[in-house]
């Protein structure tokens, strides 16, 4: 992976940092380059995150774009490899930055989990939101569409409002994305962009990795260090509304 100093890379630190602010584009050519950036980072919106040039997707090179065909199929390597690089990159992915998707590395879960967490108490016991997780904790993992029918989400308009909800627990830290399930044609090859296998970070990561020793406070400034240092074109408002 290459930009155009030669390395994505910031070169003499054991803390590597994936240089934003150089103009790379188009450096990353397969999963397991993707898995590594993610690693490195830390933090990766995977699409437009309104800074510049901060996304897994202008991350891209042009063979990993999305391209659609003469025949209407289309093919999109970034998004096929989602469920691969949290299955294999032991990421969490989910809406955490200002209600869009994006990864997080286990490295800095403990961190993210501990400020939001402590921004978004727990839902009380009766709750729509302790319906879900409750329902969810009982079953490992769902596909979105089945939670939704057993939290009883079935009647006209439903599924925008449950998508909320679910949108907000991901934000608090409490739901993430386990992997993607696709369905087959009669030809035995998926197709389509997939439904979200939803679980919680607790049964992803552990327990342990739900669990900080620094305080609330502590891991926000941690975190807001971590990407300004990465992200020094960065207004301090577009770190703040990622990491809040």
């Amino acid at each position: 992976m290459e930009n155009e100093t030669g390395n994505i890379f910031d070169g003499g630190s054991e803390n590597r940092q994936f240089v934003f602010d150089r103009g790379v584009q188009g450096c990353i050519h397969s999963c397991p380059e993707l898995m590594e950036c993610v690693n490195v980072v830390g933090f990766l919106p995977l699409l437009d995150s309104g800074i510049y040039r901060y996304d897994a997707e202008t991350l891209m090179a042009d063979e990993c774009r999305f391209t659609r065909f003469p025949d209407g199929s289309w093919e999109w390597p970034l998004w096929q490899w989602k469920g691969a690089v949290v299955r294999e990159g032991g990421c969490v992915y989910g809406k955490f930055f200002a209600g869009k998707a994006g990864f997080i590395s286990r490295e800095w879960w403990p961190d993210f989990c501990n400020w939001r967490r402590s921004k978004n108490a727990a839902p009380e016991e009766g709750t729509i939101e302790d319906v879900i997780l409750s329902t969810l904790r009982e079953h490992g993992s769902m596909i979105a569409r089945e939670l939704r029918a057993a939290c009883d989400f079935t009647g006209k308009n439903m599924r925008s409002k449950f998508d909320g909800y679910v949108g907000r627990l991901q934000m608090a830290a409490r739901i993430v994305t386990e992997d993607f399930v696709y369905p087959v044609d009669k030809h035995g090859r998926e197709y389509g962009f997939g439904w979200s296998l939803l679980t919680t970070p607790e049964s992803l990561l552990g327990r342990e990795a739900c669990v900080c020793e620094r305080s609330p406070e502590e891991s926000y400034e941690r975190m807001m260090a971590h990407l300004a240092r990465l992200l020094p074109e960065a207004t301090e408002a577009q770190l703040k509304k990622l990491i809040k």
